[in-house]
């Protein structure tokens, strides 16, 4: 247990051209958290997904409540 906690600071995206998404490799199962474009398409990468945690902390960075669409 350290002294000090990370600050868990909520970043904003943009909601009306953009939606959370999960890209998920077919091939090694690695998932990558991020946002998708909804115009164009292009996926911009935030983190790596590991496990749950990662997957709850990249949630409440985002302030995401709703579930997270996954792309192949």
């Amino acid at each position: 247990m350290g002294l000090f906690r990370k600050k868990t600071e909520k970043k904003e995206y943009d909601k009306e051209n953009q939606r959370p998404v999960l890209r998920c490799s077919i091939c090694t199962g690695e998932q990558v958290a991020g946002f998708q474009d909804m115009h164009t398409g292009i996926f911009e990468e935030v983190m790596l997904i590991q496990n749950d945690a990662d997957l709850e902390a990249f949630k409440s960075r985002y302030g995401i409540a709703e579930g997270i669409t996954k792309i192949y």
